[in-house]
């Protein structure tokens, strides 16, 4: 099982809900909106997605005995999705054609979920609750930072775009992505170790 702090699941939140990576969704999203309206509508996102999320911490538990789910599964499966979220990050799929073009205001879709309060970031409040019930204020809190973190970034991306450049927002995104990619993969071999742990002593 592994052990998080405060700041490590800050950290990991932090990495997993992206706020640089989703900065050209947000824009792309908010641009038919108008400028003067932008930050309302990015910290209502922030807030419906902080609401989620919080949900899922406190009916997380109980989401895992109505599903019959064990916590190493849950470790397991959160480090497939994260694994998968991370490559997506580190190579970007192609943009253009396939996107579909926001002509209103976007509401919780697709900015709150899945941008925001996407499947892993569900998975991993998730675990965090599962494996170190006992610690859930440092959860809320570490949750707390997070989307202040999201929103600072957000509300500010149209600065940071031309202070920085796209290309190093890209660079930043990618290094997240490598850094997410080896958290899933040490998900993944903790939880495999103690599946393998499990077969030895039955």
């Amino acid at each position: 099982m592994m052990h998080y702090t405060f700041l490590s699941a800050t950290i990991l939140l932090v990495l997993i809900t992206d706020p640089i990576g989703n900065i050209p969704i947000f824009a792309n999203a908010l641009k038919h909106v108008a400028p003067e309206r932008r930050a309302r509508v990015i910290l209502r996102e922030i807030l419906i997605a902080f609401a989620l999320l919080l949900t899922f911490m406190f009916v997380g538990e109980s989401f895992l005995r109505v599903m019959n789910l064990s916590e190493l599964s849950l470790q397991i499966g959160g480090g497939v999705i994260l694994f998968l979220i991370a490559l997506r990050m580190v190579f970007p799929p192609p943009t253009g054609a396939a996107d579909e073009e926001q002509m209103t205001e976007p509401l919780i879709v697709p900015l709150a979920v899945p941008a925001i309060a996407g499947p892993s970031a569900l998975a991993t409040v998730l675990l965090l609750v599962s494996q170190q019930p006992e610690q859930r204020l440092e959860w809320i809190g570490a949750l707390c930072v997070t989307m202040l973190v999201s929103a600072v970034v957000l509300v500010s991306a149209e600065r940071i775009q031309r202070v920085i450049g796209t290309r190093l927002v890209v660079a930043v995104e990618r290094l997240m992505g490598l850094v997410l990619v080896s958290v899933a993969i040490e998900m993944m071999l903790r939880g495999f170790k103690t599946v393998a742990q499990e077969i030895i002593k039955g």
